[in-house]
C-alpha cells in the first residue's frame, strides 16, 4: 500500500513537471526522476523489506508524517535497540550466575583434591612408620640379649664401688644410647603387638629388659646432674662429653629440665661467689683491686659493679651455648634465656643494696644523672645478651635506673625551690644574679654529662625536654620576680642579659633548638624596649622631643604649627642647633643601661634600629615644618639638612 502511494506521488510528481518545465536531459531532477522509473522493486528484496516495515506505522501519507518520517524511524529503532540491551542483560545476569556457580564448584573440586592429597601423604607416612616399627621389632631381640647383659654388669659395678666409677665417656655413653633405643623399642613392641598367646610368652621378657634398662638411663641421668652440680667454679670448662649427654637427655624433657636446673643453680653459686670477690678479695694477687676500694667514688663504684656483670652474663651466656650446642629440640633459646637469668638472679640482691647506698646518700643532680645514664646504658647491653627483659637482673637495674632518675629531678626540684625562696636582686652592673650563674652552671654540667652519655640517642632526647623544664622554667621565673621592681630600661637590659647567658648555655648542646627559639623570642621582647627607650632618650636630649610629640597629635583644624606655643621658628632653629650639635657626635647620646649589655651583637641592633627610629622623627618633623600650611617662612634656614642628609650622617 505504501508502495502504491510513493508510485503515485512519483506520477503525479512526473506530470506535473512534464506541464510546467520543458523536457531537459541533463536536468539533475530529471535524471533522478529518471532513475527512480527505472529502479525495479520487484527485485530489491532489502528495499521491499524496509516498506513492509515501513507499512506498519506508516498509516497516513501526509505532510506532517512525511516530516516526521526520519524521527519516527530514529525513535523505532532507539526502542527495538533498548528492548535488546534490556533482555542481553537478563542473558548476561544469567551467565554470571552460571560462571559464579562453576567457580565455586572449581573451588570445590580444589579443596577436595588438596584433602585427598593431604590423606595420601598421612597414609604413606603411617605405612612408612608401620614398616620401621615392624623391623625394630625384629631387631629388639638381638639388641636386648647384648645390652641388658652390658647394662647389667655396669649396674653391679657402680653399686658395688657405692656410685661412683661411673664411665661418663666413650663407652658409658654410647652403652646410655643403646639403653635409651631399647627402652623405645620395647615401648614401641609393646604399643604395636597385640597381646596374644603368641606374644604373651615374650611381653615379660621385654618388660625386664625395658627395667633394666630405664635403670641405666636414670643412673646416667644422675651422673649427669653430679657433673653438672660440680660446676661451680669461677671459669667454667664445659667438656663435650657433657654437650653430649645434654643430646641425649633431649628426648626425655623431664630429665632434660632436671639436669639444667642443676647446671643453673651451680653456675648461680659460682657467680654470686665470683661477684662478692671481686668487691671484697679483688683478682689473683690483688690484681684487680677489690671494687669496695672505689666506693668512695660513686662513676666508678657503680660502673665497676656493672662492668663485671656484664662480662659475667656474657661469660655465662657462653657456657651454656656450649653446654646445648648439640640439643636440637625447640625451645633451646628460651632455656638459654630462663637458665642466664636464674644464674644471675644471685647477685641481685647484693648489688641492689650497694646502689641504693649511693643513690640515698645524694652525692649531687651531676652525679645521680650520669648513675641514671649509666644503669640505662647497662639495662640496654645485658638486655641484648640475656634477650628477655624479664630477667631479676634486668628488673633491678631497671629499678635503680628509675630510682636515680627520680632522685636526680627531685634534686633539680629542690634547688629551684631554693632559689624561689630567697629570690636575688639584680645588681647594679645590671648582669647576670650568682644564684643564676650557679644554677646554669649546673645544667652545664648536666647537659655536658648527657652528650657524653652511653646510653642510646632516642632515649636520651625523651630525657632532655623534662631537664629543661625542671632548670630553665624556674629560672625564667626567678629573673622576672628579681626584675620586677626595676624601671623600664633597667629590667629591659637585666633581662636581656639573664635570657642572653641562658641561650649562650644551651647553643652549646644538641636537642635546645625549641628552648633557644623560645629565648630568642624573649630576648626580641625586650630589645624593642631598649630600642624604644634609647630612641626616646636621643630625641629628648637632642631637641626633638617636644616637637615630634606636637607633630604626632597636631591636626588641620588647630591651624598652622607656628602658632602653638613654643613652635614659632626661634624655638624651631634653636632645636635645630641642638640636633646638629647630637649629628656631630651622635655616639655621645647613649643610655647607661645599653653600656651594661654583655653582647656586643645586641648593642649594635640597639644602636642601628633605635637611628632608624630617630631618622624616622626628624623625618616626620621635617615633613611637617616644611609644609607650606603651617606658616613657617626662611625654610632653607629653619631646617638645613634633609632627611636623607640626617640619615647619611646616622649611618
Amino acid at each position: 500500500m505504501a508502495a502504491a502511494k510513493v508510485e503515485n506521488v512519483i506520477d503525479s510528481s512526473t506530470v506535473i513537471q512534464n506541464q510546467n518545465v520543458p523536457s531537459q536531459t541533463n536536468n539533475p531532477l530529471s535524471r533522478k526522476l529518471n532513475k527512480i522509473l527505472e529502479t525495479r522493486l520487484d527485485n530489491d528484496k532489502e528495499m521491499l523489506e524496509a516498506l513492509k516495515a515501513l507499512s506498519v506505522f506508516f498509516t497516513e501519507n501526509s505532510l506532517r508524517t512525511r516530516r516526521n518520517l526520519r524521527g519516527d524511524i530514529e525513535r523505532r529503532s532507539l526502542s527495538i535497540n533498548e528492548e535488546f540491551a534490556r533482555i542481553f542483560k537478563d542473558v548476561k545476569e544469567e551467565l554470571e550466575s552460571v560462571h559464579e556457580d562453576v567457580q565455586a564448584m572449581s573451588t570445590c573440586c580444589e579443596e577436595m583434591t588438596d584433602r585427598l592429597k593431604a590423606a595420601k601423604d598421612q597414609t604413606q607416612d603411617l605405612i612408612i612408620k608401620t614398616n620401621k616399627l615392624q623391623g625394630e621389632n625384629g631387631t629388639l631381640s638381638f639388641v636386648s640379649s647384648n645390652e641388658t647383659e652390658r647394662s647389667s654388669a655396669l649396674l653391679t659395678v657402680y653399686r658395688s664401688k657405692g656410685g661412683r666409677g661411673w664411665p661418663m665417656g666413650g663407652d658409658g655413653l654410647c652403652l646410655s644410647a643403646s639403653c635409651q633405643r631399647c627402652c623405645s623399642f620395647v615401648l614401641c613392641w609393646s604399643c604395636s603387638n597385640r597381646l596374644s598367646l603368641a606374644t604373651l610368652n615374650g611381653a615379660h621378657k621385654h618388660k625386664k629388659i625395658y627395667r633394666e634398662t630405664a635403670a641405666t638411663c636414670l643412673v646416667f641421668f644422675s651422673l649427669y646432674k653430679d657433673e653438672c652440680r660440680g660446676l661451680t667454679q669461677e671459669s667454667c670448662d664445659i667438656s663435650p662429653v657433657l654437650s653430649q649427654a645434654m643430646e641425649a637427655l633431649q628426648d626425655r624433657p623431664v630429665l632434660y629440665k632436671y639436669t639444667l636446673d642443676e647446671f643453673g643453680t651451680a653456675r648461680r653459686c659460682a657467680v654470686v661467689r665470683g661477684f662478692i670477690d671481686a668487691l671484697t678479695r679483688g683478682g689473683i694477687g690483688g690484681t684487680p683491686r677489690p671494687i669496695e676500694m672505689h666506693s668512695h667514688d660513686p662513676m666508678r663504684y657503680v660502673g665497676d659493679m656493672l662492668a663485671w656483670l656484664h662480662q659475667a652474663t656474657a661469660s655465662e651466656k657462653e657456657h651454656l651455648e656450649a653446654l646445648l650446642k648439640q640439643v636440637t629440640v625447640q625451645g633451646v633459646e628460651e632455656n638459654m634465656q630462663e637458665s642466664v637469668g636464674h644464674i644471675t638472679e644471685g647477685v641481685c640482691r647484693p648489688l641492689k643494696v650497694r646502689i641504693e647506698q649511693v643513690i640515698v646518700a645524694e652525692p649531687g643532680a651531676v652525679l645521680l644523672y650520669k648513675l641514671s645514664n649509666l644503669l640505662k646504658f647497662y639495662h640496654h647491653t645485658i638486655s641484648s645478651i640475656i634477650g628477655t627483659s624479664v630477667a631479676s637482673l634486668l628488673i633491678n637495674i631497671e629499678e635503680m635506673h628509675i630510682l636515680s632518675k627520680k632522685m636526680f629531678f627531685n634534686s633539680l626540684s629542690m634547688h629551684a625551690s631554693r632559689l624561689m625562696d630567697k629570690v636575688e636582686l639584680p645588681p647594679a652592673d645590671l648582669g647576670p644574679t650568682a644564684s643564676l650563674t650557679q644554677t646554669l652552671s649546673l645544667l652545664r654540667e648536666v647537659l655536658a654529662s648527657h652528650d657524653s652519655s652511653v646510653v642510646p640517642l632516642d632515649a636520651r632526647q625523651a630525657d632532655f625536654a623534662q631537664v629543661l623544664s625542671c632548670i630553665l622554667d624556674p629560672l625564667l621565673q626567678l629573673c622576672t620576680v628579681s626584675a620586677s621592681n626595676l624601671g623600664t630600661a633597667d629590667m629591659a637590659s637585666y633581662m636581656v642579659n639573664s635570657l642572653y647567658v641562658m641561650k649562650t648555655t644551651l647553643a652549646l648542646f644538641e636537642f635546645t633548638d625549641k628552648r633557644l627559639e623560645m629565648l630568642e623570642f624573649q630576648i626580641e621582647a625586650h630589645l624593642d624596649t631598649l630600642i624604644n627607650e634609647q630612641a626616646s632618650f636621643v630625641l629628648t636630649r637632642a631637641g626633638l622631643s617636644y616637637f615630634y610629640s606636637i607633630v604626632q597629635q597636631h591636626s588641620a583644624e588647630q591651624g598652622p604649627l607656628s602658632l602653638l606655643p613654643s613652635m614659632d621658628s626661634s624655638s624651631v632653629k634653636a632645636a635645630m642647633v641642638q640636633f646638629d650639635r647630637y649629628l656631630s657626635s651622635p655616639d655621645t647620646l647613649v643610655m647607661p643601661q645599653i653600656n651594661f649589655l654583655l653582647s656586643a651583637a645586641i648593642k649594635e641592633q640597639i644602636f642601628r634600629q633605635s637611628t632608624e627610629l630617630v631618622c624616622r622623627a626628624y623625618g616626620e618633623v621635617y615633613s611637617a615644618l616644611s609644609n607650606p600650611a603651617n606658616s613657617y617662612k626662611d625654610l632653607e634656614n629653619l631646617l638645613p639638612r634633609s632627611p636623607q642628609q640626617v640619615q647619611t650622617l646616622l649611618s
